[in-house]
């Protein structure tokens, strides 16, 4: 454990207490940021003539090694690691002035927002992956219908394209959020210190600037005491998560031998230790539990943030570890399914038999019904109703209708006299047909989807280069401060 913080204050430590509050188990994924948010701070404070330039110059060459440290369980955390890392390479006299103007506090939330938003922009790559190729399915199934359901009952035909694009543009909305959080992570809380800056005359806007950050997180104690931007990816991820939970119920559902819709490919499944015909869909099961503990993730952080005082707590140390378990659970899951997807195979087995089954075409007969014969929509439906009432207790598929069954329906039901041409209800049960009837935006005719999928694909376009241009901005900025960093380093090797 580290003596550094001890034999002040406090005397020695006990090694169980040391274990039970010791973070460097999470510890590894922060350590690139801490020695990145160490050189920018060093570099600020020559820069600022708090310490010497040959200190600045053993500091930083010291902190150049320490990238290379390895954490183990005998240490309290990496703040603590890195700095006696530095004082073992750079000396007392030079090594002790690292922690000038900074506390752990300040320097944990800017690691933390320094990996997070590296991880962001990973993810929101992986999700504009899953987008991309289910457009590119989508384009395959402009007129492949299926049948969709409401109350998991057979509902309206539309077409697997449609379908597809639904979830589009449900991770259209994920990606918003993403993008939206990063905008917020992207704020920098180093130079607040443990809650009220340092009267030490730094410069917090360059260490920013060093570190790739958009601005500042200004307010001391909120910069220290803040952990909702964690909150609101957590947030995103469970909404995530829950979008690819309700996709893989879909097909773990389709892909039964009762729906018939679609096959998963048999990577992507398993089959029984004892039923050698299974054929189970497990990885889509595992996508549906993972969401669980991502919104359980969730629950907890803010759970444990909720009645915490201002400023700093070390229950902050413990949602960490819960924000990046999530991250991993949301981005593996996005990994399966945008390699699932191009090999999804959509069997849409007797879809017309199905349909002529399940009445589907019902709601486009009342629509007929209104719009050539003048029936209000609310009589409407009741005759429809009537008429499917009529053919099940006769144990008839609506192939069977005829217009005096109709016009029969429609007497019992409302008095309505109704007389309705035969060949109109032949031509509702064609299922390809009653989908391209479907023609309004948003609607599910080929025609609409195939407009909507050039729109997406722009927009998909457009997210990618947004993100390439987020990552640009942070490698300037790592370029900028490695630069800063052999200023120094260079000048005092010189000397």
């Amino acid at each position: 454990m580290s003596k550094i913080l001890h034999g002040g204050r406090l005397g020695s430590v006990r090694e169980d207490v040391a274990q039970f509050t010791s973070s460097i188990k999470d510890d590894a994924r922060l350590l690139d940021a801490v020695v990145a948010i160490n050189k920018a701070h060093v570099v600020m404070l020559a820069e600022q003539k708090i310490i010497v330039k040959q200190d600045a110059a053993a500091l930083l060459s010291a902190l150049g090694k320490a990238s290379n440290i390895q954490l183990d369980r005998t240490m309290e955390d990496v703040h603590m690691a890195v700095e006696e890392s530095v004082l073992k390479d750079a000396g007392t006299e030079a090594g002790g002035n690292l922690h000038i103007g900074k506390s752990r506090n300040d320097q944990v939330a800017t690691a933390i927002r320094i990996t997070l938003r590296s991880e962001l922009l990973t993810l929101m790559r992986h999700l504009a992956h899953v987008q991309e190729h289910f457009a590119e399915v989508a384009e395959e199934h402009t007129e492949t219908v299926i049948l969709e359901y409401t109350h998991l009952q057979p509902a309206q035909p539309v077409t697997f394209a449609h379908y597809l694009l639904s979830y589009v543009d449900a991770f259209e909305r994920d990606m918003q959020r993403f993008q939206n959080a990063y905008s917020r992570v992207n704020l920098s809380p180093l130079g607040a210190g443990a809650l009220a800056t340092t009267s030490f005359l730094i410069d917090r806007d360059r260490t920013a600037e060093l570190l790739g950050f958009g601005g500042l997180v200004e307010n001391s104690i909120d910069a220290v005491g803040s952990r909702d931007f964690v909150e609101e990816t957590l947030a995103t991820l469970a909404l995530t998560a829950v979008n690819l939970s309700r996709f893989a119920e879909d097909l773990i559902i389709w892909s039964s031998p009762d729906f018939g819709v679609v096959e998963i490919p048999d990577e992507f499944a398993s089959t029984s230790s004892i039923m050698p015909q299974k054929k189970n869909p497990e990885v889509l099961e595992v996508i549906r539990a993972r969401a669980s503990h991502v919104l359980g993730d969730f629950v907890a952080v803010t759970a444990a943030v909720k009645s915490l005082p201002s400023t700093y707590n070390l229950d902050f140390q413990e949602i960490t570890p819960k924000l990046w378990e999530s991250l991993d659970s949301v981005r593996a899951s996005l990994d399966m399914v945008h390699k699932l997807a191009p090999k999804l195979k959509v069997t849409a087995k007797d879809v017309k038999e199905k349909s002529l089954k399940s009445f589907v075409a019902a709601t486009e007969l009342a629509n007929l019904l209104v719009r050539k014969y003048n029936v209000p929509f609310r009589s409407a439906h009741k005759v429809v109703g009537a008429l499917v009432k009529t053919l099940i207790e006769a144990k008839l598929t609506f192939a069977e209708a005829t217009p005096q069954m109709l016009s029969k329906a429609a007497e019992e039901s409302t008095g309505i006299k109704l007389s309705v041409k035969a060949a109109d209800i032949k031509a509702l049960a064609d299922p390809l047909k009653l989908v391209e009837a479907c023609n309004v935006r948003g609607g599910p005719a080929p025609v609409e989807v195939k407009r909507m999928l050039c729109v997406r694909e722009k927009q998909v376009l457009q997210t990618k280069s947004n993100i390439s241009e987020m990552d640009k901005k942070l490698g300037e900025a790592e370029e900028k401060l490695d630069s800063a960093v052999q200023q120094f380093t260079a000048k005092n090797e010189k000397t």
